[in-house]
């Protein structure tokens, strides 16, 4: 990845995060965590790799994103909004009664492939998506974005056997690992781990990443296209919280929003992280 496109996907990241905080904010809810460590990914994925168009969002040869994490919808609206799927004004009215943005994504909200949130049950629905794929010859991919907690739901494990034994190369699973979930550190509450070993065991090519490092996360995503035959899988590590100092490697920011005092300190580092990045 050249030093040009790297920075772009740099600042476009530090906006989507300043997403997350506004959202969440307004809302006096939601889950900035878990938001915030996805970020990167999703501006990587929806800038650097997936053929979506916000002018023709229900193009039958689009490339799909589940967000089986579905509680981490600030971070997948505020990209959307970046890549001009709705007005970036929208993120402000995010829980609001009546708002187009609700706690979980919808389907009816452009650029949104799967209602999603009940966790578990995304990566089947990709799963699906994939299946369509093959059977129609379409050459698109589906994406999927996992916690490392929600794979502690024994659906993932039936998605993942179903995707293995029907071949699926054409889906990538990217599981999000923070390390922390609702109720503390993934290895206290019921350890998925080993993650990589278990995917592997259920027939899936593994991949690991730096979730911040866009060029750990391009040479992941193109291994990932390299792939026949099975599905694949990228493990990547992140900081949950991460860009916002207090809110970094902190469970409690899942399910709580930041008072004022909170969301002018993040706004503050954010808007300095996003300057030195247009220096």
């Amino acid at each position: 990845m050249d030093a040009a496109t790297k920075k772009n996907l740099q600042q476009i990241a530090c906006k989507v995060r300043m997403g997350v905080i506004e959202g969440t904010y307004n809302a006096k809810s939601g889950h900035p965590g878990g938001s915030l460590s996805i970020s990167d990914t999703l501006t990587y994925l929806y800038f650097n790799k997936m053929n979506v168009d916000a002018k023709d969002p229900d193009n039958k040869d689009r490339d799909r994103l589940v967000l089986s994490k579905g509680h981490t919808a600030p971070a997948l609206y505020s990209v959307l909004a970046q890549k001009g799927f709705f007005p970036e004004e929208e993120l402000k009215s995010l829980r609001h009664i009546g708002a187009l943005l609700q706690g979980h994504p919808c389907i009816h909200i452009p650029g949104v492939d799967m209602s999603s949130g009940s966790l578990g049950q995304g990566i089947s629905a990709a799963c699906g998506m994939a299946l369509a794929g093959k059977l129609d010859n379409k050459s698109y991919k589906v994406y999927t974005i996992l916690g490392d907690g929600e794979i502690e739901e024994g659906q993932v494990w039936e998605a993942a056997m179903f995707a293995a034994h029907k071949g699926l190369d054409n889906l990538v699973a990217i599981v999000d690992n923070n390390g922390l979930q609702i109720d503390g550190p993934i290895t206290e509450v019921c350890s998925p781990e080993p993650i990589t070993d278990k995917f592997a065991a259920f027939g899936w090519h593994v991949i690991t990443a730096d979730a911040h490092d866009f060029d750990s996360l391009d040479a992941a995503f193109t291994e990932a296209e390299s792939v026949s035959g099975k599905p694949v899988v990228i493990v990547q590590k992140s900081v949950k919280g991460k860009g916002v100092s207090f809110m970094e490697n902190q469970v409690g920011w899942h399910g709580t929003a930041p008072n004022k005092e909170q969301y002018d300190q993040a706004m503050s580092e954010l808007n300095a992280q996003l300057k030195e990045l247009e220096g």
